[in-house]
């Protein structure tokens, strides 16, 4: 029985046509090139300037997946793994954190801001509604502003506002 599902593992990877578009490389395409400008090592400052914490985010599985480690000054830590789903044509992140936080978010590039939005529970159990727009400023800077709505939409609260500052690498003599 293993060997046969084995065999037919292999025959369906190994059964694309050379001269199908499905030969070209993976994630190619326009659109999963959208959340590039958040490829980087980062300093996360808050509005005021403050340092809050550090984020690397690197591409992943072929140029699929951007990937997202955070870290807080405060010790508060977490992960998400970022794709265009060329089915429903929208970017999708799935977000996990120390506190069991779980976020999963879909949306759009509309040509200068990436907005990600979802639905979730806050800590008494009501429906929550997170808008996380990631803003590239011309100096190379992002702009992260995570908003929360416990009315659905109707009114939002800042939950989040980062600023995020490419780190530099010192030069070697």
């Amino acid at each position: 029985m293993k060997l046969l599902l084995l065999g037919m593992l292999a025959l369906m990877f190994s059964s694309v046509d050379a001269n199908s578009s499905a030969a070209k490389p993976a994630c190619q395409q326009e659109q999963y090139r959208q959340f590039d400008f958040w490829v980087g090592h980062w300093d996360v400052y808050s509005r005021d300037g403050k340092k809050v914490g550090e984020n690397k985010i690197s591409e992943a599985m072929n140029g699929c997946v951007l990937k997202e480690h955070y870290v807080a000054t405060s010790g508060y830590e977490g992960e998400s793994l970022n794709t265009f789903d060329q089915v429903q044509s929208q970017w999708h992140q799935t977000w996990v954190d120390n506190s069991g936080l779980l976020l999963q978010l879909d949306g759009h590039w509309n040509g200068h801001n990436m907005t990600l939005m979802g639905e979730g529970k806050n800590t008494k159990g009501q429906s929550i509604r997170h808008r996380i727009v990631w803003k590239p400023q011309k100096n190379g800077d992002v702009h992260q502003v995570w908003d929360i709505s416990e009315d659905n939409g109707v009114h939002w609260t800042n939950a989040f506002f980062g600023v995020y500052k490419k780190r530099t690498t010192p030069k070697s003599n």
